[in-house]
């Protein structure tokens, strides 16, 4: 990408915002690492919001089972937060914002109302096989760290509810026109450029 593209990309972006979604272990954050580095953006995650905010038991203990927080729940501790001030200015990048199909039209109205328009979706796709043997190296090689959603039982739960809850989040999205599908067994300098590549055709 020339400089010219990065230009016209982050006028096209402005303050809008950029929706990544994938199953566990897709490669979500380290491709919304480089985005958020590309924009001057600010990355967050509903998971993220949720575990820095002071939340019900109930909610707590859903989260560790690797259950989806229910929608209304969801709809009052995170999306508020899109309206913080210190991101009035920012492009932001969601990393899964809005997983259960239902909480689509809240996202989108926050998002706007903050001044963080959706402008793109990213689906990084994968497979349940390569989640589950991703899971497996970054287990044996102790890469991520002690964290309670990390044992096999959890992950079968947790792609279930991708399954059964986020899938027809995605088919929204593609409905809307807003979706950008990535083949995400590349690798992940592969799966950035195709990013970009699909970014800088949808700014067009």
């Amino acid at each position: 990408m020339n400089n010219d593209e990065l230009t016209h990309l982050k006028e096209w972006l402005g303050t809008g915002s950029i929706n990544i979604f994938g199953r566990p272990f897709a490669g979500k954050d380290t491709q919304g690492r480089m985005l958020a580095d590309l924009f001057n953006a600010e990355l967050l995650g509903g998971g993220d919001i949720l575990r820095n905010s002071v939340i019900p038991d109930r909610v707590r203990e859903i989260m560790h089972a690797g259950e989806l927080v229910p929608i209304e729940d969801y709809i009052a501790i995170v999306l508020p937060a899109l309206s913080a001030s210190e991101l009035a200015d920012k492009p932001l990048m969601f990393s899964s914002l809005g997983r259960w199909h239902g909480e689509e039209d809240g996202v989108i109205k926050a998002t706007q109302a903050s001044g963080h328009p959706i402008k793109a979706v990213i689906y990084i796709s994968i497979d349940e096989e390569t989640v589950k043997q991703r899971w497996h190296t970054l287990e044996h090689d102790h890469q991520r760290g002690d964290r309670h959603d990390d044992t096999i039982e959890i992950l079968d739960v947790r792609l279930r509810e991708y399954r059964e809850k986020t899938l027809p989040v995605i088919d929204f999205y593609r409905q809307k026109g807003l979706l950008i599908e990535i083949d995400g067994h590349q690798s992940s300098e592969a799966v950035g450029a195709a990013i970009i590549a699909a970014l800088v055709k949808l700014a067009d």
